[in-house]
């Protein structure tokens, strides 16, 4: 069996858990999420606890199991504590700022860059040079913080762009030059 997939999940006070079919709903005080759960697989709760069962051992339901344990899961965590993803500006001049709701990117190109956050991500800009986005499904945090990474990524001669916080970017030494002439 999965070891990830037998893994019960707990559920705190104050969420609740509905599950129709395939479809699981989870409620908290952050919000609500839903996740359609695929193959042979099958959602038993008891008290607070969810646990995923697998109807067939065929190799296909088997490679789910864990999967669809984890999803589950992070719904569970998405409305009680959500999901954030922190973001570093470097280079000289580059910063960020918000209006409104938007995410204004100063990055070295002939424009500012607008970021519009879509409906349950907030952008948080904590100085010029760090960023935050915040929000419950932590599918949608990580795609919009690649997003804004991708308006400028960190390159590797000066380091200069946006990565994410604790990223390493692998640093090239760049061209030696010749000196004196030619030989």
């Amino acid at each position: 069996m999965s070891r990830i997939g037998r893994m019960p999940i707990q559920i705190p006070q104050g969420v609740s858990v509905e599950i129709s079919g395939p479809t699981v709903t989870v409620k908290g005080p952050r919000g609500e999420l839903s996740h359609t759960v695929v193959g042979d697989l099958e959602l038993h709760q008891s008290d607070s606890v969810l646990e995923v069962r697998r109807r067939s051992e065929e190799p296909h339901t088997r490679a789910l199991h864990g999967l669809t344990r984890t999803l589950v899961n992070n719904l569970v965590v998405g409305v009680t504590q959500g999901y954030r993803k922190d973001l570093e500006i470097s280079g000289v001049g580059y910063r960020a700022a918000k209006e409104g709701e938007n995410l204004v990117l100063s990055v070295g190109l002939s424009h500012p860059v607008r970021v519009r956050p879509p409906e349950g991500i907030t952008f948080v800009v904590e100085t010029p040079t760090r960023i935050s986005v915040q929000g419950i499904d932590k599918q949608m945090v990580g795609e919009q913080a690649a997003k804004i990474r991708s308006v400028r990524p960190p390159e590797p001669y000066k380091g200069k762009g946006i990565r994410y916080a604790g990223e390493v970017v692998r640093r090239k030494a760049g061209k030696a030059g010749r000196a004196g002439g030619r030989k």
